[in-house]
């Protein structure tokens, strides 16, 4: 089954948000993207226990860098950017099958240099002012489900 949309996690930090993460891309069917430096070693024990048993339905694909990946993207896809910082609404875009949603690292987020090259893929969560971020692991769920959503489910029951 090809992947309906890539989840890109950036340098991500803490092993249970990777592997929630993880878990939600095996239940809908996107692939997954780590892009090292990792905070922690793929087979940490917080990382599995997070995900359960469903390894064997992702489709990983690890990167050594923020560049080496921007390298492998596929051109003809759209990129959105997860972010705080995002001009625009997570619901305010259409986000068509195979499109890479990326999310940064949980203390820092994504790299302004990133954000300042694609601001219009730039998209945010709706939060108080006073509030920092959302977990995120619920904000890729937040992401992928509206794009699903937008997407009429495809492949899923």
């Amino acid at each position: 089954m090809r992947a309906v949309f890539n989840i890109v996690m950036v340098e991500p930090e803490i092993p249970a948000n990777t592997g929630n993460v993880a878990r939600t891309c095996a239940v809908t069917g996107c692939s997954l993207h780590l892009v090292e430096p990792l905070g922690f070693l793929i087979d940490d024990k917080h990382l599995k226990r997070a995900g359960l048993d469903y390894w064997h339905l992702l489709d990983v694909h690890i990167h050594h860098s923020l560049q080496e990946f921007m390298e492998t993207v596929d051109q003809h896809k759209q990129l959105y950017l997860a972010t705080t910082k995002g001009g625009r609404r997570y619901d305010q875009v259409r986000i068509e099958p195979g499109s890479y949603l990326l999310f940064g690292k949980e203390t820092k987020g994504l790299p302004e240099w990133l954000l300042k090259e694609y601001p219009e893929q730039c998209l945010r969560i709706p939060m108080r002012d006073e509030a920092r971020s959302l977990n995120l692991s619920n904000s890729v769920a937040i992401l992928v489900y509206e794009a699903l959503r937008q997407n009429n489910f495809a492949g899923l029951r």
